[in-house]
């Protein structure tokens, strides 16, 4: 199945793909796993650190490996390539999608660095969907114990999402809604309206991402989903699932040195995470 085709239908039809980060074997099985059971199409993301742990290579491989044993369509992403050199790399390894994100930079320099990453990789294969990015994301993927503001300067202006999309040819816009990296003290609140806005004045063809969906509320995200917003980013969530679960499970059995005795509650923590946040998306019963 092809990810531009999917995002599509996702918009649609007012529903939306799921975008999890792993950074290990365990976490994606627990999320390749989640996806077959709702028979749903998933996309893996590595950020820059996740891949240089993981290995691009290996991430690749291993990822054909499940999708040989299932039938679920994974679309590997190398999530924030900062550097147009990050991305390429990535698709050169074999990811079956790229993300550019040059946000940081100037317009010019954004639209630039993001069309050189399209032409190299349309040039190789149409068929892989790629993303670029405008706006200004704040905080990480973490817990941050911390109130973070965002300043209407962060947020994309439709105008220029519109020149960006334009100039760079990209398959998949991600924007800045108010929308932040990681869990905060606050919650975000997103500008819906700016969403509904953007998605009227860019292409059809060109599908919304939301980035940061760990610490946004449902009733946001249900919102987000029915202004356009066709795939969503988490990872956060996954790591604290992720995380706590494997400390319980050390505690709970602090004589255990079997790594595959240790592991099993620790997956299905991840998928149970999975498994609810594909539900929120409405993407059960996709292939």
């Amino acid at each position: 199945m092809n990810l531009n085709t999917i995002l599509q239908d996702a918009t649609q039809n007012y529903w939306s793909t799921g975008h999890f980060n792993v950074s290990n074997m365990e976490q994606l099985r627990a999320i390749v796993s989640a996806a077959e059971e709702l028979k749903t199409p998933i996309m893996i993301g590595l950020s820059e650190g996740e891949r240089n742990f993981f290995g691009l290579k290996q991430a690749v491989e291993m990822v054909k490996v499940f999708e040989e044993e299932y039938s679920t369509p994974i679309f590997l992403n190398p999530d924030h390539s900062y550097s147009v050199e990050s991305a390429k790399e990535a698709f050169d390894a074999g990811f079956n999608s790229v993300h550019i994100d040059l946000s940081k930079l100037s317009l010019e320099e954004n639209i630039k660095g993001t069309k050189e990453v399209v032409d190299y990789v349309k040039s190789k294969n149409s068929d892989v969907s790629v993303e670029g990015e405008l706006g200004y994301l704040r905080g990480k993927s973490e817990v941050q114990k911390e109130v973070i503001e965002i300043k209407e300067e962060d947020l994309t202006k439709p105008e220029e999402a519109a020149e960006f999309v334009e100039k760079t040819g990209i398959d998949r816009f991600s924007g800045a809604y108010g929308n932040i990296h990681g869990i905060a003290v606050n919650e975000p609140k997103i500008d819906i309206e700016r969403i509904k806005e953007i998605r009227k004045i860019l292409p059809g063809n060109v599908s919304l991402v939301l980035h940061g969906g760990s610490g946004i509320s449902e009733e946001d995200m249900k919102k987000a989903i029915g202004a356009g917003i066709a795939n969503i980013h988490v990872n956060t969530d996954i790591r604290v699932a992720y995380t706590d679960a494997l400390r319980r499970s050390l505690e709970d059995n602090p004589e255990q040195k079997t790594p595959y005795k240790i592991f099993p509650p620790v997956i299905e923590a991840v998928q149970k995470v999975v498994l609810e946040k594909l539900r929120l998306f409405g993407s059960v019963n996709k292939i």
